[in-house]
Parts: C-alpha cells; sequence; structure tokens
C-alpha cells in the first residue's frame, strides 16, 4: 500500500481499493439481509467484546504485517484464539479479512517485476489444493480437539520467525518443482488450518534453501491472493454469520493501522521486526498452551 504525508498526517494514495470490500463488511454486519435490523445490530456488535478485540488484534496483525511483509495471518489467529475465537472462526475471519491485503501485495509485485513466472505457477495450484484440505478438515472436525494442534504449530511458526533473523543462505537460481509442489501443499494446508503460515513456511524455506528473495518474495505473495480468495470462499460456505464481527473487527483495526506500519518499517531494522514478531508469536502460542493444559 502506498502513503503520502502532509503536513496533517498519512493519507491513503489508494485508498479506493478496499472501500467496497470494507463497505460490504459493515453491511453485512451493521444491515445483514434486513435493513431494517441495522440498528439492533451495531449495538449488538458495539457490546460484543469479540468485536472490539478482533479490532485490537487486526490493528496489531496489520503493523506486523505492513512492516515485515508477512505474519498477518498467525498473528490475527494466536490472538484471536487467545480471545476465545474456534480455530475455524480464526482462520475462516483471518482469510475473508486478508483479501484485500494480499491483493494489493501481490499486483504491487507483479508490476515491480518481483514474479518469477515458474515459481508463481508451481506454487499457485498446489497451494490451493492444500488450502481446501486444510479448510474442510478445519470445519468437519471438532475445534476443541484442534485447537492444541494449532497452538503447537503456531509457536513453532513463532520460533522459526526469529530463527530467520539469524541464518544466512547461497543464492540459488534454478525452480525445480518437484521440490516445490510438496512445499506447497504443505504452506496452504498449513495456512488454512493455523490460518496463517503462507509466507512463514514458502518463503522462508525457499529463501532459506538459497532461492532469489526478492523474486521468492514476490512470486509467493503473488500466489498468496489467489489462495487467500479461494480460502475464504472455502469459509464463507461453511461457517455461520457471526464471523463478520471478527471480520468487520479485524479490517477496520488493519486500516487504521496501516500508517503505523509504514512508521515501523522506517525506523526499524528487518532483523529487529522478526525477532519482535516471532517473540510475539511465541508468546502469545505459550499463553494459549497454559490455557488448554490449565
Amino acid at each position: 500500500m502506498v502513503y503520502s504525508h502532509t503536513g496533517i498526517g498519512w493519507i491513503w494514495d489508494d485508498y479506493l481499493f478496499p472501500r467496497p470490500l470494507v463497505v460490504y463488511l459493515l453491511h453485512r454486519l451493521f444491515f445483514g439481509d434486513n435493513a431494517q435490523s441495522g440498528m439492533s445490530l451495531i449495538q449488538d456488535a458495539l457490546y460484543n467484546p469479540l468485536f472490539w478485540s478482533a479490532l485490537l488484534v487486526g490493528l496489531i496483525a496489520q503493523v506486523i504485517d505492513g512492516a515485515l511483509g508477512m505474519a498477518y495471518g498467525i498473528t490475527s489467529t494466536s490472538f484471536l484464539l487467545a480471545v476465545g475465537a474456534s480455530p475455524a472462526a480464526a482462520s475462516g475471519a483471518t482469510h475473508l479479512a486478508e483479501i484485500f491485503t494480499t491483493g494489493v501485495s501481490g499486483v504491487s509485485h507483479l508490476k515491480l517485476g518481483n514474479v518469477n513466472k515458474k515459481l508463481f505457477l508451481s506454487l499457485l495450484i498446489p497451494g490451493i489444493i492444500g488450502a481446501l484440505l486444510g479448510a474442510y478438515l478445519l470445519t468437519h472436525v471438532d475445534g476443541k480437539l484442534l485447537k492444541p494442534y494449532i497452538t503447537v504449530y503456531l509457536l513453532l511458526m513463532g520460533l522459526y520467525v526469529i530463527s530467520k533473523a539469524f541464518r544466512q543462505f547461497k543464492l540459488i537460481r534454478d525452480i525445480n518443482p518437484r521440490k516445490v509442489v510438496p512445499l506447497a501443499v504443505l504452506g496452504g494446508f498449513v495456512d488454512a488450518t493455523g490460518g496463517g503460515g503462507w509466507g512463514p513456511v514458502v518463503t522462508t524455506s525457499l529463501v532459506g534453501a538459497g532461492h532469489d528473495p526478492r523474486t521468492t518474495i514476490g512470486s509467493v505473495n503473488f500466489a498468496e491472493f489467489f489462495l487467500t480468495v479461494v480460502t475464504a470462499a472455502a469459509f464463507f460456505s461453511l461457517l455461520d454469520a457471526s464471523v463478520w464481527v471478527i471480520v468487520a473487527g479485524l479490517v477496520i483495526g488493519g486500516l487504521f493501522a496501516a500508517p503505523f506500519a509504514a512508521y515501523a518499517t522506517r525506523h526499524f531494522k528487518t532483523k529487529t521486526l522478526l525477532v519482535l514478531v516471532g517473540s510475539l508469536i511465541t508468546m502469545v502460542s505459550l499463553f494459549n498452551l497454559y490455557k488448554l493444559v490449565g
């Protein structure tokens, strides 16, 4: 997302891009299928702790993702699980809210020439297949049974993000689809079941193996948009209307947080941000495990 700075503060240059989605989300949240019940639904949302929790989560997650370029999903899901959302609701709401952010990111990388066509195509279909499998599992198995495994996964992802800050690699330019396809299926699966992880699993694995960071990040981000749309569509058809309260909170919080993300990017080094986000996810996951054990 692009910003300009004036004497009165930050202005969204491309603010019109997410506006239709935000209007739709607010309409679904506040008015639903019957406009006459709008005031009642507004009051329900304003007095719903989950809405305000989601708003705060969206703010924090967007600051991290805007500054780091990854970890929106795992940050949002970790916090939503901590405030009591079910695994399916947390992942579904995160993916629904993430559609427009991944769209902006993917198109930007494409226009800047950061997308490797061969790598993108190797990631696209396998990633979608893995995501659909994960969405199906998450919505057909009791969330209480999955929550410990998802929490452990998020804990490992937090530690992995921290380790990325201290890793070195040699550059590899050849794309081997046989190695990329299984990684994409795994990344899509854990992204859907854990509410995030496509970037940490796929990007960090490819870059850690020595692939060009610029085209890897660009290709993974562009593929993520299609992955997110498909995953969100799957959750949309399987979740009840209550998920819109969480989605609206994530989107509104994310919009307010965007300028702070740009500020963080300017003033913090990448290594510092990696350590911060990894530590944050790790601590939240440990808290979730403590609650489960208790």
